[in-house]
């Protein structure tokens, strides 16, 4: 029965993200918010400038409304209404809702980014030091949040290995890949369809992780994330008519991050998100190589979708 709440929770965020960009994308063309497209990627690219951007905001509402409703549903039919709440249900409510309040917060980010590089017509938006810090910031607030609410684990279950506690070294750690993975994630998103596809299988990963693990309320958040990429690849699919631009992929970064640390596998997603681990290994291959060898690349450019593209 609680499966049902995951389906519900895709078939609402996918209708709401879908619908909304009917009337998002005119309001977006008016207000001029268009991509503009920089000289340094493919030149095929150039056919793109204009499309407008931060459609990000179309899952963004439809996850949020269809997390609240999720739970909603789950709590109305729970035992006495969800009145008789356990120690470990308070710890994955709390991490469903902080998760979801980073998330937002990573999307606020992004957004801050797009309104600079789009209104102001600043192309670099926010620089990279300006994200780091907000990133950090709100990592470090939703980790204090989440101690708080009563969860103190620090073991990390290590695909095919087992688990190890390693105590107060979790924290850096946490922060560390939780920096790694927004921005692994957000570089992924290069060409038209491409990240909302890769989360949207994510997330169907994670609904069966949930299932598996008892994880109602985190279940509900992955059935949104999978409804909300899916809805947006209507509107995103070659060739796109709308780009979430950073508002959608740092806002993902944040959903991907709630999922895999709510669930208590964040090392899992180096399995479940090897395309996001490809990507951001590309730019980090490509650049030390550039370096040593004073020009010198190995891909023709990165991240690596580029690279196909351009092959």
């Amino acid at each position: 029965m609680n499966g049902l709440y995951m389906v519900v929770a895709v078939g609402i965020s996918f209708c709401v993200t879908a619908l909304s960009g009917i009337w998002l994308l005119p309001v977006l063309r008016k207000l001029k918010f268009g991509q503009t497209i920089l000289e340094i990627g493919p030149k095929w690219h150039k056919n793109k400038q204009g499309t407008p951007t931060m459609g990000g905001v179309m899952f963004i509402l439809g996850i949020v409304v269809a997390v609240f409703a999720g739970y909603m549903m789950l709590t109305f039919n729970a035992p006495n209404g969800g009145m008789d709440v356990n120690p470990h249900q308070t710890m994955i409510k709390a991490k469903l809702f902080y998760g979801l309040m980073l998330a937002v917060a990573y999307g606020l980010i992004g957004f801050a980014d797009d309104y600079i590089k789009v209104v102001k017509k600043q192309n670099e938006g926010l620089n990279a030091k300006q994200k780091l810090v907000l990133q950090t910031l709100f990592a470090c607030i939703y980790l204090a949040l989440i101690y708080m609410s009563g969860d103190r684990v620090t073991t990390l279950f290590i695909p095919f290995m087992g688990a190890i506690d390693i105590g107060f070294l979790y924290y850096p750690f946490a922060v560390f890949a939780m920096l790694a993975l927004s921005n692994a994630v957000n570089l992924t998103d290069g060409i038209d369809g491409l990240l909302s596809s890769v989360t949207f299988v994510i997330g169907l990963a994670f609904m069966i992780i949930t299932s598996m693990l008892q994880m109602h309320e985190m279940g509900v958040m992955a059935g949104a994330m999978a409804g909300g990429c899916l809805g947006f690849l209507v509107w995103n699919y070659y060739p796109a008519k709308a780009f979430m631009g950073d508002t959608g992929s740092l806002f993902l970064g944040g959903m991907i991050i709630a999922l895999a640390f709510g669930t208590g596998l964040p090392l899992f997603i180096v399995i479940l998100g090897i395309i996001y681990v490809i990507e951001v290994g590309s730019v980090m291959i490509q650049m030390t190589y550039f370096k040593a060898t004073k020009g010198k690349r190995i891909f023709k450019m990165s991240p690596i979708h580029h690279h196909y593209e351009m092959s």
